[in-house]
């Protein structure tokens, strides 16, 4: 079986660092993106199991980066992690209304964090096998 492979989208090398040592140390790949606009081609390239998003990033936010994964016809099912320092009720809410699979803010834990990725990778694993994602609507 493949290695999964995490995308990390973040503007801050040493968060981005941080979580790639943390996931290696777990078994998964790693790719790195600095902002929205190099996400959406690295998810292309790279083809992610997961993203994790940051929503604070030049060129083209978090917010924004999700929209067009959210909108993409080969993207819409990708999970997607925003780990941001957005806290305000509004912030949240605006990630889970674009579509956000899990929403953590910074500072974070990083088992926490570890957690979730794998919970949600083996999610992905078990999809994998039967079709549709769970808890998603059918698409129209």
């Amino acid at each position: 079986m493949a290695k999964k492979r995490v995308l990390v989208v973040d503007d801050h090398p040493p968060t981005v660092k941080i979580i790639r040592r943390a996931l290696e140390g777990e078994g998964l790949e790693v790719c790195e993106a600095a902002n929205g606009a190099d996400c959406l081609l690295a998810v292309e390239s790279e083809q992610p199991d997961l993203v994790i998003l940051d929503v604070m990033m030049p060129v083209m936010d978090g917010f924004q980066t999700l929209r067009v994964l959210r909108e993409g016809e080969h993207t819409k099912y990708l999970p997607v992690i925003m780990l941001t320092c957005c806290k305000e009720d509004r912030d949240v809410l605006r990630g889970w209304m674009t579509g956000v699979d899990l929403y953590l803010t910074k500072p974070f834990q990083i088992p926490e964090l570890l957690t979730a990725a794998k919970s949600i990778l083996s999610v992905t694993d078990s999809e994998a096998a039967g079709g549709e994602p769970e808890g998603r609507p059918p698409s129209c």
